[in-house]
């Protein structure tokens, strides 16, 4: 059998069982030779090998049938060079854009690793960086460079669309790039689980210990999936403390910092706030507005003759504060809607299309939520606030929260003065007054204001 004709084979296969199964399974294998009735194949590693034996075997072996070829079994081994061959590359992340490309450049695939397929748009240069996310972005770009591992883990978390994903993505689009030699797993918490379950089922641990130990760049997403799951929890634990041993780089994603996960061992969280832990703030408005103007960029390609009209971007950075993801999601929205009426796209156009996104996206915080935020964030205890005492450490934290109620809540001065232990609108006028003068004298007063803001819009 040649070549030729193994490459005809592999487009009947890809047919058969999809594109998923083919790319990860099919794709790395290597026709060797055929002797005695045998056709042996060359694979990456034994794990690729056992599994396209068992899974796939039967029907290699009857397409392998159809050439005329007396064969009797197909063998797949890992060939005696395949430590020094730039075999051992990134995991199953290419897009088929890229993977295509890179198959033609090296005449073969570099896709041991069964991981989660990558998004193309999301890299470092699509990344649009601002005060919330500048430490993050940062730190993603040092671990992106591939050198000796200065801290581990990198654990970024925060919350619903701020960008922790687009940046796991971008470091692992970096590292193939800058250093193809590296073994780069990355995929989801809920895929560790999912690959150690069927790792039980098929009592195949062993095989699955050795796929996970054998990277040099292990990347998780949305650990905190795992809380609760005390089998996948222990692997984890064992894994994570595996690589560590050997120097490789760990870099896990969540929704909120490792001791703020509940049901997730107290060890897995020591070993998670061992390394850098990087919190994504909550957007500002000048980080939602860099990053509309950055997609009206892209969508001047889509659509060259559509025209925006002036205070539009400026309108929806200030309204849509919850997540990176609504609000791209609006602007997509705008612009096919502007685009099929075709009109220019004006303020009235713009409350017309996304009405309800506007509507779901106003301020809805209540007094009590700002009392609890500037309790927690002055380290005094709610009771102290709305109590009779005037000392100083308890009289601004209440002057701080009476102006955050005035700025984020419809409640008159009189109501949020009842809430404040029952005190007169005038006590309210006046510690509203005393804030707004004192965040222009006193920095550390801007700096809180502006942070429980973010936190109570988050």
């Amino acid at each position: 059998m040649t070549q030729d004709q193994w490459g005809a084979l592999q487009e009947d296969l890809l047919r058969t069982i999809g594109q998923n199964n083919y790319t990860t399974w099919i794709e790395p294998l290597e026709f060797s030779d055929l002797n005695d009735g045998v056709a042996t194949f060359h694979v990456p590693t034994n794990f690729i090998g056992n599994y396209v034996s068992q899974n796939f075997g039967d029907l290699i072996l009857h397409q392998l049938a159809t050439t005329g070829e007396q064969i009797q079994r197909v063998h797949f081994r890992v060939p005696a060079h395949a430590s020094a061959a730039p075999t051992r590359a990134t995991s199953n992340t290419s897009t088929p854009e890229r993977s295509s490309t890179a198959q033609k450049s090296s005449g073969k695939t570099k896709d041991p690793l069964p991981g989660a397929p990558l998004d193309a748009r999301f890299t470092f240069d699509s990344f649009v960086v601002g005060k919330p996310n500048e430490l993050a972005n940062a730190a993603a770009h040092r671990v992106a460079e591939g050198g000796p591992v200065t801290f581990n883990p990198l654990f970024l978390y925060g919350g619903v669309g701020l960008g922790k994903t687009h940046l796991m993505h971008a470091i692992a689009w970096e590292l193939q790039a800058r250093r193809p030699d590296l073994n780069v797993l990355y995929l989801s918490a809920e895929q560790f689980m999912y690959r150690f379950v069927q790792a039980l089922r098929d009592r195949k641990m062993m095989d699955f210990k050795e796929l996970f130990r054998s990277v040099d760049v292990l990347m998780v997403d949305d650990v905190q999936f795992i809380a609760g799951k005390d089998s996948t929890q222990e692997e984890f634990f064992h894994t994570f403390n595996a690589l560590v041993d050997q120097n490789k780089q760990i870099i896990i994603s969540a929704d909120r910092a490792p001791g703020e996960i509940k049901h997730l061992e107290d060890r897995i969280k020591s070993r998670l706030q061992c390394g850098l832990v990087v919190d994504l703030h909550p957007t500002d408005y000048e980080l939602r507005l860099g990053i509309l103007q950055s997609k009206v960029e892209q969508y001047r390609e889509q659509y060259p003759e559509l025209q925006v009209a002036d205070g539009i971007l400026e309108f929806l950075a200030h309204r849509i504060s919850t997540n990176v993801r609504v609000l791209e999601g609006a602007l997509t929205r705008l612009f096919a809607f502007a685009s099929l009426v075709g009109r220019e796209i004006s303020m009235e156009l713009t409350q017309d299309c996304l009405s309800d996104v506007l509507r779901a996206s106003e301020r809805k915080v209540s007094v009590e939520e700002i009392q609890r935020r500037v309790a927690e964030h002055y380290n005094i205890r709610l009771s102290e606030m709305i109590g009779p005492k005037r000392v100083r450490t308890l009289a601004r934290p209440r002057q701080v929260a009476m102006y955050l109620c005035k700025q984020l809540t419809s409640r008159s001065l009189p109501e949020i003065g009842r809430r404040f232990g029952g005190r007169d609108h005038t006590t309210v006028m006046h510690g509203v007054k005393r804030i707004e003068e004192l965040r222009v004298q006193d920095g550390q007063i801007a700096e809180d204001l502006e942070m429980l803001r973010r936190a109570l819009e988050a």
